[in-house]
């Protein structure tokens, strides 16, 4: 089983993480793209690069054959498929096999067997591993699965059977929203996995969830390395991961050790899995699904053990044995990992694209604390791939300290160009209920829907402003020194003000002494700081404790806004139209869904802002559009109201 030359069938930071690994240890990597990311990091990174296809990632990174073409013209003999995209599909584990690749991951029997949710809760069942109620028959009917429902009872969750992170999942509440969950975890279980099939799970109230990292080799060794608590939840994605869990004991970690290994002991596992549990409030644990590849958030877990995951997976690949036994591996101090996203957390988490004007995770390095990233400044930010951009994890001595220390890196190194989820992460792990270790896998579902301070969008304060103003006033031409004032009308958001610069009390007197490389040093109120910055055009990115503020001045002429014309109803943003609700002549009512576009994996509900008629559609099913475009054009017959676009599914 040796090799020389790996493959990463993948993209963005994943694939920088394994050629890393694979370099220092003297591997050569081969990088594939698609035409979305010629230049994208990884590309640069990688010793080869092959082009694998167009943006989509049907055409591309899910394209089997095209892999297995860009490892026979580059000489790879071995593959590593990251995560996502074909990372759990056996058949393609199957065709690197059967191409004479060494493929980087568990057995494809073993793929198959945990990659069939039910079928695996079953085996689960039969190996003493506990696992929650639900409904794993081969009767797929509306009418079996309703009858299952009622007798499971609600809340339950709706899974494909084929599914993995968050794709085709549901959540039902009651018997009401039963069928729509039934409807879209099988469009979109057929899409992500090609198999419409589902389960039911009793949803456990208030669950946290942990899940246990484990390790086999090819010459029988089976370990764990500890828990990971992924509580930290929106619409069953993971926001924030840490390590060791706050709420697990000494006695549960073994428990929860003794079934992780069980069960990867029960399907013939080789390399790296993660078995993941729920835990009740009474904290027993069971059996949710096993993923079968390295996760998201592997590094906490290297960060508490000291060990490199990505290199045991390329040992136990060659045939060598896993390099340490049970009793040999140790665990220090803890570890948080905070994902940011390119999606806007005070607008229902839609996703986000645009182009990354400015982002320096290097100045956010400290002892303890790493930043995994696979995006890099002038790159594009697209909608045909999943929104993660970087991982930011801290280590520290306790839990407090790995929370000061990923707070103040998320601070030094924000985003500017496009809206990411940086500030509320940044609120997130400051939050009581997070520091006291009191979430659970829907608060922050409640959360959104209650208002919480933490998902309320922040304002710039007045010294931002003041800021701002003083910024564009200066490449203007102005001098910090002239008697001369004058009133700068300025913009951000929806609020727009006058702020008084260079004469009077009431005006704004912040300091510029050098601007190196976005990085502003300003004085103000008498103390001089650091803060990034970014003009691009005519609008100023201002970054302040991890959030980011766009201000542009203000136009004398009035703006012709588009957004509300009842009369069309437009993409909020740039993807695809994966489905089309209404034909032309349809009567609509208000609130009423028309289309729905598909963008980094999440669902977008287009809706009607009044009742009326449908009076043309002006897209294609699977047609790419850009944000803003016109979908459908519509005639009203009462008052229009706001436009109601949210996202309707989660990402993986």
């Amino acid at each position: 089983m040796s090799f020389r030359k790996i493959l990463v069938a993948n993209r963005g930071e994943i694939a920088c993480r394994v050629m890393r690994t694979a370099r220092t240890l003297g591997y050569r990597s081969v990088a594939v793209y698609s035409d979305a990311d010629a230049g994208a990091p990884h590309v640069a990174l990688a010793d080869e690069t092959v082009r694998i296809g167009p943006a989509p990632a049907a055409e591309s990174y899910l394209n089997i054959a095209a892999l297995l073409a860009a490892a026979r013209k580059a000489g790879a003999d071995a593959v590593h498929p990251g995560y996502g995209f074909l990372s759990e599909n056996a058949g393609f584990a199957r065709a690197c096999i059967e191409a004479g690749l060494v493929f980087i991951g568990p057995p494809a029997a073993a793929i198959a067997a945990m990659g069939d949710k039910a079928g695996a809760k079953r085996r689960m069942i039969a190996a003493g591993v506990p696992t929650a109620p639900g409904y794993l028959g081969e009767d797929q009917s509306d009418a079996r699965l309703t009858r299952e429902a009622e007798t499971l009872g609600y809340p339950l969750l709706v899974k494909a059977v084929a599914g993995g992170g968050g794709r085709g999942m549901r959540l039902a509440n009651s018997a009401a929203d039963l069928p729509e969950a039934l409807a879209g975890a099988r469009r979109e279980a057929l899409a992500a996995f090609g198999d419409a099939r589902l389960m039911l799970e009793c949803l456990i109230p208030q669950g946290r969830h942990i899940e246990i990292q484990v390790f086999a080799d090819a010459h029988g060794n089976a370990v764990h390395l500890g828990e990971r608590d992924c509580t930290t939840q929106r619409r069953r994605q993971k926001v924030i991961e840490e390590a060791p869990s706050p709420i697990v004991t000494p006695a549960m970690r073994a428990a929860m050790g003794r079934d992780a290994v069980a069960a990867a002991l029960a399907v013939g596992y080789r390399g790296a899995g993660t078995i993941e549990f729920i835990v009740d409030q009474e904290l027993r644990h069971y059996f949710l699904e096993m993923n079968t590849r390295l996760q998201v958030e592997h590094p906490v877990t290297e960060m508490i053990t000291g060990l490199d995951l990505v290199e045991w997976q390329l040992r136990v690949a060659a045939g060598e044995p896993l390099p340490l036994r049970q009793d040999e591996i140790m665990f220090s101090g803890h570890a948080i990992e905070a994902r940011l996203y390119a999606e806007d957390p005070y607008s229902s988490f839609a996703p986000q694209t645009g182009t990354v004007l400015h982002f320096r995770p290097e100045a956010a390095l400290r002892p303890g604390v790493r930043i995994d990233s696979g995006i890099a400044e002038g790159g594009m930010v697209t909608p045909f791939y999943d929104p993660l951009l970087a991982k930011v994890i801290a280590h520290g001595r306790d839990r407090n300290d790995a929370i000061r220390r990923l707070m103040a890196a998320l601070e030094d190194a924000p985003l500017l160009g496009l809206v990411t989820n940086g500030r509320m992460l940044r609120d997130l792990v400051d939050h009581k209920s997070f520091r006291a270790a009191q979430m659970h896998t829907t608060l922050l579902d409640e959360w959104a829907t209650d208002g919480e301070d933490i998902l309320q969008r922040p304002q710039p304060s007045e010294a931002d402003w003041q800021l701002a103003a003083a910024i564009f006033a200066g490449e203007a031409g102005w001098r910090s020194n002239s008697v001369a004032g004058f009133d700068l009308a300025l913009m951000c958001g929806d609020e727009t003000r006058n702020t008084r610069v260079g004469a009077g009390e009431t005006a704004a007197h912040p300091q510029l002494h050098t601007n190196e490389n976005g990085r502003l040093r300003y004085a103000q109120d008498g103390v001089t700081r650091h803060t990034s910055v970014h003009r691009e055009g005519d609008v100023l990115h201002l970054a302040h404790d991890a959030a980011v503020f766009a201000f542009r001045e203000a136009s004398p002429f009035p703006a012709t806004e588009t957004r509300h014309d009842p009369l069309t109803a437009r993409a909020a943003v740039a993807g695809t139209v994966a489905r089309l609700e209404v034909a032309a002549g349809d009567t609509v009512r208000a609130g009423q869904t028309l289309a729905v576009i598909e963008a980094m994996k999440m669902e977008m509900r287009v809706t009607a802002y009044a009742a009326g008629t449908v009076a043309a559609i002006r897209v294609l099913l699977g047609q790419q559009v850009e944000a803003g475009a016109i979908l459908i054009e519509l005639s009203i017959e009462e008052s229009p109201c706001l436009p109601t676009t949210k996202p309707s599914s989660p990402a993986p």
